[in-house]
């Protein structure tokens, strides 16, 4: 099993120095990636219901703000040598197809082939409003965007006709690293979301789970990977554990399910804070899992 990381990446904190000096003690430290997450705008005021925290709301503060994804990952490529670098998670249905095509290939070059495709369908209907995108059908409009995507990647000469985008014949150069394009990695934890892990993903990103509800969530996507002649060993499962699940215990257990990588959330207000707890979860459950 594998450790990646979601470090703090918005302001004030996530200055270039900060952004160097986290890149290299993952790189040292050996945590298999980093998770940039998105929104281009917040609210103070939302009726959006955020999935994860009790009270519906994301805890960002007013005077803070998230950085734009694809620039934190072309930033770190150039600060890391071997993490692999992902988004998490991109809103796909609010994005132009063809921009984010381009902005994946960017990254992976300029990574030597580390980008992971972290992607979602978003939850904060107040976002997409501000951007004039719709919120209805969101789920079909993602998976129309990704095989888009997939076109310009994978296509010498690309086009495209669907219910959301209609792309003329055209040509993206250059392609990905990776072939035949970075892994497309489906966050959420929805039947409808499993469903399109089985369907298309490359991998799956379980967020705020515990042992039993990873356990039920893993057992419900085998099942869908079943449906449609697909196996388990065909995808990479990762999970963020809920608060209180860091544990080597907890780890155990993730990785008695068949978790393929924990995906640890930490916190810090300085560049020393958050190094100083990355040098402590490698010492916690890094070391031990690289001598077992």
């Amino acid at each position: 099993m594998q450790i990646g990381l979601m470090p703090p990446l918005f302001s004030p904190i996530a200055t270039p120095d900060y952004l160097t000096a986290v890149g290299a003690a993952a790189d040292r430290l050996g945590f298999s990636s980093i998770w940039a997450p998105e929104h281009v705008v917040l609210f103070d005021e939302y009726e959006s219901k955020y999935p994860y925290t009790d009270d519906g709301k994301l805890a960002v503060g007013r005077d803070a703000g998230v950085l734009d994804p694809f620039n934190v990952l072309a930033f770190l490529a150039a600060a890391t040598r071997k993490v692999r670098l992902g988004t998490g998670i991109a809103l796909v249905p609010q994005r132009n197809p063809v921009y984010t095509a381009k902005q994946v290939t960017t990254v992976d070059r300029l990574s030597n082939g580390r980008v992971d495709f972290g992607v979602g369908i978003g939850w904060l209907r107040e976002e997409f409003a501000a951007l004039g995108v719709p919120w209805a059908r969101r789920g079909p409009r993602t998976e129309e965007y990704l095989e888009v995507m997939r076109r310009l990647w994978m296509d010498e000469v690309s086009s495209f006709e669907g219910e959301f985008y209609s792309l003329p014949t055209c040509r993206q150069s250059p392609k990905p690293v990776q072939s035949p394009y970075p892994p497309v990695i489906f966050g959420g934890e929805s039947d409808a979301a499993l469903g399109r892990v089985a369907r298309k993903g490359d991998g799956w990103f379980g967020f705020n789970l515990t042992p039993d509800a990873a356990a039920e969530r893993i057992s419900t996507l085998e099942k869908m990977l079943d449906a449609t002649g697909r196996k388990r060993s065909e995808l990479a499962i990762s999970v963020r554990p809920a608060p209180g699940f860091f544990t080597p215990a907890a780890v155990d257990e993730f990785r008695q399910l068949g978790v393929d990588q924990l995906i640890l959330v930490i916190g810090g207000r300085s560049t020393e804070s958050v190094v100083g707890r990355m040098e402590a979860i490698a010492a916690e459950l890094i070391t031990p899992i690289s001598a077992a």
